[in-house]
């Protein structure tokens, strides 16, 4: 059985993120004891903004370490590049990336278990987090983005604790596929439909898809990325 020992458990709670004091709980510490793990996450961390982060589809946030060495080449040394955490992950891992996890992958975690639910839409917040006005969008365009669980089984969790792999619904569902088609191909019918179709996959994605299969049209993705400036 494939398993990923963590490299970081991390929490945080709302604070004032840029300099318009946005509450945001996308800076976040890591953990040395044991948190409960409940179907809107770890105990202690906080969202800014409930309505957009968070919730029981975005339960936990993981990001790949292994994108870190990439970043480090894109935008040189930076502080926040130095340990996890620098994306507001709430898990963080070598040895899986969006290439090789797919929509519907379940995972023991301590005594919880959790499946992937859907890719990371950046948003403008990371922008602030990075002092950089194009970071979302560079995170977006580069694939690099993470992924979120939703709980299956409630837990506790260490930061000692692996993520065991113990099934997989749809393993040619990579989340890296499907941010090819929202992102590159955005007007792709043929996976559009598999996405629409894909039942493990978050909701608000496979409308997302659905939409576009009747619009033949990509929504404006300006204003979760710029926040709006």
């Amino acid at each position: 059985m494939t398993s990923f020992p963590l490299l970081g458990l991390l929490i945080g709670p709302a604070a004032p993120l840029g300099p318009r004091g946005v509450p945001s709980g996308i800076a976040k510490s890591q953990v040395v004891g044991s948190l409960v793990l409940s179907e809107t996450g770890l105990s202690g961390d906080v969202q800014g903004d409930p309505i957009r982060h968070g919730g029981t589809e975005k339960a936990l946030h993981h990001y790949p370490f292994d994108h870190y060495s990439a970043w480090s080449e894109d935008l040189g040394s930076h502080p926040l590049l130095a340990s996890p955490g620098a994306f507001g992950e709430n898990i963080s891992t070598t040895g899986l990336t969006e290439e090789t996890v797919a929509i519907g992958d379940v995972f023991e975690i301590g005594t919880a278990i959790v499946e992937v639910s859907q890719g990371r839409q950046p948003c403008w917040k990371l922008n602030e987090r990075f002092g950089r006005p194009a970071m979302a969008r560079e995170v977006q365009s580069s694939g690099r983005t993470g992924w979120y669980y939703r709980v299956l089984r409630s837990g506790v969790v260490t930061a000692r604790d692996k993520l065991i792999l113990i099934d997989r619904t749809s393993p040619d569902w990579t989340v890296a596929r499907v941010w090819r088609t929202f992102y590159i191909d955005p007007l792709n019918p043929t996976e559009l439909a598999g996405i629409a179709a894909l039942d493990r996959l978050a909701a608000g994605w496979r409308a997302h898809a659905t939409r576009r299969l009747e619009t033949k049209s990509v929504e404006d993705w300006t204003r979760r990325l710029t926040g709006g400036i």
